[in-house]
């Protein structure tokens, strides 16, 4: 072990558990050092941003913040991956979870098996949302502002023989889709494949889950849909909090 790192560290918890700060004797004698120790291991703290001194006491500083933030991050994101394992094995597909996020669709997560993989991404999904379920059901989901501002910079051509041919055409299959209906695809955007996504609510953010089944299972499709949907529903509130990422 190396003790400065483990001198380090106990300063920084000391540090923590003041949300007003606390002056470096008290610090010290909190994490059991000598105070020259303490000094300097808080002066290093403090130049590498990891605490800041204000009025004669040290508190956490934006290094420190960002740390804890980014293992905020991938705890949730580790959650995420959990629930779509959970998905993937109660459906028996590859699962997929995804948001429209600052005018891009976001691909959060997917989850497949060596038997059963996921569709390969070989043109961007974010400009080809038109050509794939998961697109599509976000796109549903926008105001007709936000879609036409996203048509704007991807437009709507076909990517595979099956995809939908243009923008009205497009516009009229959203224009048809029930509230919290699922969206198919049939090699829209990969041959061989097709696809389903399911809308999901939470607050102002459009977000879905998906499935996709190589073209020869397509009659597992609508059972399939029908699972993720009730799995979906029983763990909504792990999903919703994700969002946020």
């Amino acid at each position: 072990m190396i003790g400065s790192v483990q001198r380090a560290l106990r300063l920084l918890e000391a540090v923590g558990s003041h949300s007003q700060g606390a002056p470096a004797k008290q610090l010290a004698r909190e994490a059991g050092l000598p105070l020259p120790t303490a000094y300097h291991l808080l002066r290093t703290l403090t130049h590498e941003g990891y605490l800041r001194r204000e009025g004669g006491v040290f508190v956490l500083g934006d290094a420190a913040g960002r740390l804890a933030g980014g293992g905020l991050q991938q705890k949730r994101r580790s959650m995420i991956l959990d629930s779509l394992a959970h998905f993937r094995d109660a459906v028996g597909a590859p699962v997929y979870f995804a948001v429209y996020r600052e005018g891009e669709i976001e691909v959060v997560g997917v989850s497949d098996t060596q038997a059963s993989p996921a569709c390969e991404e070989w043109a961007d999904f974010r400009a080809t949302g038109h050509a794939h379920a998961i697109g599509q059901c976000l796109l549903g989901q926008l105001d007709e502002k936000t879609r036409k501002d996203h048509y704007d910079r991807y437009p709507v051509e076909p990517i595979t023989a099956y995809t939908v041919r243009d923008l009205r055409s497009l516009e009229h299959r959203i224009g048809t889709l029930g509230r919290m209906q699922p969206v198919t695809e049939r090699q829209e955007y990969a041959l061989g494949t097709v696809c389903a996504a399911i809308p999901i609510t939470a607050g102002d953010t459009a977000a879905t889950m998906a499935i996709s089944l190589p073209l020869h299972q397509e009659d597992r499709l609508r059972c399939v849909v029908d699972r993720l949907r009730s799995e979906v529903g029983a763990l909504l509130s792990t999903l919703s909090f994700s969002i946020s990422i």
